[in-house]
């Protein structure tokens, strides 16, 4: 009783924390200035139906088939090489974008924790729409009334958290723009800021690679070149480049395709060894260090039933959908784990291996794969299963860094596909916290 009487004081004392922070110049409470009536905003629940407008979608189920099937007349509306397309600028792809959580309570509710926070699987949600429609900026055509591609997302490059509390009463602003573009992929910046003592504060900055498609999603198409216009986009585009090469390295030293390095296969090595059972001489005998847990004992699985409600504008469904939900699985793992509600610290490398069909059994899978000191690495595994083959088809991976407010027990793997687990959480570790 003494306990649950502290929790709600606590509730209670970051709830005035919340109002009290988010109370600065605007005229009411948690208000920016800029989202005061009569300003011309782009608000958060209109970005999708923007979406659906730009590729002739219908909020109806039924009509909604009938203007996917509709859409493969727009092929020939496609660009047969790059050069046939107009360059664009990055100010051309910018978007604003409010989500007024200060002053508008019915909204409010949609992203409120029991703990006075906000859910941060539905900030995913808005982010992949935004880059959606970023892109889509980029590639607009005004001579035609529906736009001719498919765009999806096929990679989340990397999410960095510059605050680890997301207040619920104050309003929220993303802002992004096209930083960088190949022949038929485009990678979009994003950055997230909330009004606090009476300025914008920095939350997150959000990089996400997307892919465009023909209308029926069946194979690439070309989207505009990008033109660098002064010295800070110029920035942005090498940027872009080194993210490019960056990721075809990692690609290429895969733990899926070559083997651990010397470095690494010495750190397998020596768990092994930290395992053995000094009582007996057997490769068999093994024992758990103090302050540890098996990789086996670290696991939490859930299941999803995709029904047409969680759909995309292409009828599949929608990718800020399975980011949430991965998300909170993962969030839950490492806050059972470390006996404590974990922040975020931040996501890395979420890969769209295949879309998820209406109607799919989607499994998901949480694993902790690697700890140091307050920190657990979480990678999620979704994937599709087919009662009638009974065949199963991988369709994401996800990765999160979380931290405790404690320090948490050692991961320790057990067998080789667990070692190669760990290794590659070090990796993502290495690359999102110590970089």
């Amino acid at each position: 009783m003494m306990m649950s009487s502290r929790l709600v004081m606590l509730r209670s004392a970051a709830s005035m924390m919340s109002r009290s922070l988010c109370t600065g110049a605007a005229s009411r409470p948690g208000r920016a200035p800029d989202m005061e009536e009569g300003n011309p905003l782009l608000h958060v629940s209109n970005v999708r139906n923007r979406l659906r407008k730009i590729v002739g979608a219908s909020t109806n189920w039924s009509d909604h088939q009938q203007a996917m099937l509709e859409r493969a007349a727009l092929s020939s509306m496609l660009a047969k090489s790059q050069g046939e397309l107009p360059a664009r600028s990055m100010k051309d792809s910018y978007l604003e974008v409010h989500l007024p959580l200060g002053s508008e309570p019915q909204l409010r509710e949609k992203y409120l924790t029991h703990h006075n926070t906000v859910r941060f699987g539905r900030i995913l949600e808005d982010l992949d729409s935004l880059a959606v429609l970023i892109s889509y900026s980029h590639t607009h055509n005004p001579e035609l009334k529906r736009s001719p591609l498919s765009i999806v997302t096929a990679l989340v490059d990397k999410i960095d958290m510059r605050q680890h509390v997301i207040y619920p009463h104050c309003d929220i602003k993303f802002t992004g723009h096209v930083t960088w573009v190949g022949k038929t992929s485009i990678e979009a910046k994003m950055h997230m800021s909330q009004y606090l003592d009476g300025a914008y504060a920095p939350v997150l900055d959000a990089t996400f690679v997307m892919v465009a498609r023909d209308p029926e999603n069946k194979r690439a198409a070309f989207v505009n070149p990008l033109q660098p216009d002064g010295p800070e986009e110029e920035k942005f585009l090498q940027e872009g480049e080194t993210n490019k090469t960056r990721r075809v390295e990692l690609s290429t030293a895969s733990l899926l395709k070559v083997a651990p390095t010397n470095e690494e296969r010495k750190i397998i090595h020596d768990l092994f060894l930290n395992t053995l059972d000094t009582n007996t001489v057997s490769f068999r005998s093994r024992v758990l260090p103090p302050n540890s847990v098996w990789m086996e004992d670290a696991k939490l699985k859930g299941v999803e039933i995709c029904h047409p409600q969680q759909r995309n504008i292409f009828n599949r469904i929608f990718g800020g959908f399975l980011m949430r939900k991965a998300y909170e699985l993962g969030w839950a793992n490492a806050c059972s784990y470390g006996g404590c509600r974990p922040s975020l610290v931040a996501v890395d490398d979420i890969l769209f291996q295949k879309p998820v069909e209406i109607g799919s059994l989607l499994m998901l899978s949480s694993q902790v794969c690697y700890t140091q000191g307050k920190y657990i690495q979480v990678r999620v595994h979704s994937e599709v299963f087919d009662p009638l083959t009974q065949k199963h088809s991988t369709t994401n991976i996800f990765h999160y860094t979380f931290a405790s407010d404690r320090d948490v027990p050692n991961i320790v793997p057990k067998t080789y596909g667990e070692s190669m687990l760990y290794l590659d959480g070090k990796r993502h570790f290495n690359q999102t916290v110590e970089s």
